[in-house]
């Protein structure tokens, strides 16, 4: 194998890990937006979510690349901010009295 070949296929095996990796963030994108709707807590803003998908989704790019590491960026960030009312939630839930031990 000469080294032009083993560039391809190392370039390839890269993007097949980072798009694995974009689908599994985008999987618990979707669970964690179910398990706050579930639950009746807000999910942030409708618009970070379905940008963040359409992001993943569209073939064209801000930042065009062979590799998906944008679309991961973006996943994370919304990720972040549909989790985020969720992180609000349990540190309202450990102040409560009685929850957590005297200081």
């Amino acid at each position: 194998m000469d080294t032009t070949t083993a560039v391809i296929v190392a370039a390839a095996v890269l993007a097949v890990l980072v798009l694995a990796l974009a689908v599994g963030l985008l999987v618990r994108l979707l669970r964690a937006r179910r398990d706050l709707a579930r639950a009746g807590l807000p999910t942030g803003p409708r618009w970070v979510f379905w940008g963040a998908v359409l992001y993943l989704a569209l073939p064209a790019d801000l930042v065009p690349d062979p590799v998906y590491l944008d679309d991961v960026g973006v996943l994370l960030l919304a990720l972040r901010s549909v989790r985020g009312p969720l992180g609000e939630r349990k540190r309202v839930l450990s102040r409560r009295p009685g929850r957590d031990p005297a200081p």
